[in-house]
C-alpha cells in the first residue's frame, strides 16, 4: 500500500444481485483498515474503492459505504475513456489496483455455438480487459500499481460444454503473462486470479438451451446440470474467496524481487482450485483422462450411442 495516501482500487463488473457485504470491494475497504498491522489506526489511510457497472442505478448504495460508483461498459471504448478521465480526476492521476472482474459465462457445446454470442463473450471476457489495461496504463504506471485479471481454473483443464468460456480465460492467461513482462520495467505487476467454484449468480444471467439440431439433445438433462455446475460442486463462499483475493492483492512487492512475501503472479482460490492446480503438474493426457472421469464421459458416451442406434432403428 502506498505510504501516506489511500490505495485507489477500480473494480469492474458490479451487478444488481451482487452481495455487497461479501464482495471483494467490501473486503478491500475492511482489510485495508487493518493492514499493515504494525502501525496505528491514524496512520492507516485505507483503500478507496471505485466500483463500476454498465447500469449506474445498481450502484446506488455504494456511496454510503465509502465507495465511488461509476458507469462503465468494458466493451465500449468511449465508455472506458470517459471512466478513465473520471478516475484520473478522483485519484489525482494514480490507480493502485485495477481488478478486471467484468465478464460473462458461456456454457454450450462447442458444435452448437452461435457466433454472435461467442463474439459477445469475447468482447466482455477478453477484449474488455485488454482495453481496460491499455486505457488505465498511465494511471497504473504513475502508482506502480497492480492489475488483477480474473481467470478460471477451467482455462487449464477440459471443461465439459465450456469450450467457449474456457478459451476466453485461456486467452487472458496468455495475455497476462506477456503483459506482466512488458509492464515490469514500469513497476506494474500483473496477477492472474485462477478462480475455482465460487458462490455467485453468474450462471443465472445467461439462459442458454440446446438447439433442436444439437447432437447432445439425448443428454439434455446432463447439459442442464452442467449449467449450474459451478454453484453445486465444492463451491467456496463469496466472502471467503474475497478475503483471500484481497489479502493476496495487498501484499505488495515483497522481497527478493517479489519472489518472497509479495503479491503472487498466479493466485489460486475457490472450490477445486487446489485439485486443478495439482493436475497442472501431471502429463496432459492424464489430466484430460481424470477430467473425463470426473464428468462421467463414459456414461454420456453410452447414452449418445444408444440414442444414435435407436434413431437408426
Amino acid at each position: 500500500m502506498p505510504a501516506g495516501r489511500k490505495t485507489h482500487v477500480l473494480i469492474t463488473g458490479w451487478s444488481s444481485d451482487s452481495d455487497v457485504d461479501e464482495s471483494p470491494a467490501a473486503h478491500l475497504v475492511a482489510s485495508a483498515t487493518r493492514w499493515p498491522w504494525n502501525i496505528t489506526s491514524e496512520q492507516r489511510p485505507g483503500c478507496h474503492v471505485i466500483v463500476t457497472a454498465r447500469n449506474k442505478a445498481v450502484l446506488a448504495s455504494m456511496s454510503e459505504l465509502g465507495m465511488s460508483p461509476l458507469q462503465l461498459d468494458v466493451t465500449d471504448p468511449a465508455s472506458i475513456a470517459a471512466c478513465e478521465a473520471e478516475v484520473a480526476g478522483i485519484t489525482d492521476g494514480k490507480l493502485d489496483i485495477l481488478v478486471n472482474n467484468a465478464g460473462r459465462t458461456h456454457t454450450i457445446p462447442a458444435l452448437d455455438m452461435d457466433l454472435d454470442d461467442v463474439r459477445a463473450t469475447y468482447e466482455a471476457n477478453v477484449f474488455g480487459p485488454m482495453l481496460m489495461c491499455q486505457a488505465f496504463a498511465r494511471l497504473l504506471i504513475a502508482a506502480r500499481g497492480l492489475i488483477i485479471n480474473i481467470s478460471s481454473i477451467s482455462s487449464v483443464v477440459p471443461y465439459l460444454f465450456g469450450a467457449i468460456y474456457s478459451s476466453t480465460k485461456g486467452a487472458i492467461n496468455v495475455y497476462s503473462r506477456a503483459l506482466r513482462m512488458e509492464l515490469r520495467p514500469f513497476g506494474v505487476r500483473v496477477m492472474v486470479a485462477m478462480t475455482g467454484t465460487v458462490k455467485s449468480n453468474i450462471a443465472s444471467h445467461f439462459d442458454r438451451v440446446l438447439p433442436p439440431t444439437s447432437l447432445y439433445r439425448p443428454v439434455d438433462d446432463l447439459f442442464q446440470k452442467r449449467l449450474t455446475f459451478s454453484q453445486n460442486n465444492a463451491t467456496m463462499a463469496t466472502d471467503v474467496y474475497a478475503r483471500k483475493l484481497v489479502t493476496a492483492s495487498l501484499r505488495g512487492d515483497g522481497w527478493l524481487g517479489g519472489r518472497v512475501g509479495g503479491t503472487p503472479d498466479w493466485f489460486w482460490a475457490g472450490g477445486m482450485a487446489l485439485v486443478v492446480w495439482t493436475s497442472t503438474l501431471m502429463p496432459a493426457w492424464l489430466s484430460e483422462r481424470l477430467a473425463a472421469i470426473f464428468f462421467n464421459m463414459a456414461r454420456m458416451g453410452r447414452r449418445l450411442r444408444d440414442a444414435a442406434r435407436a434413431k437408426k432403428d
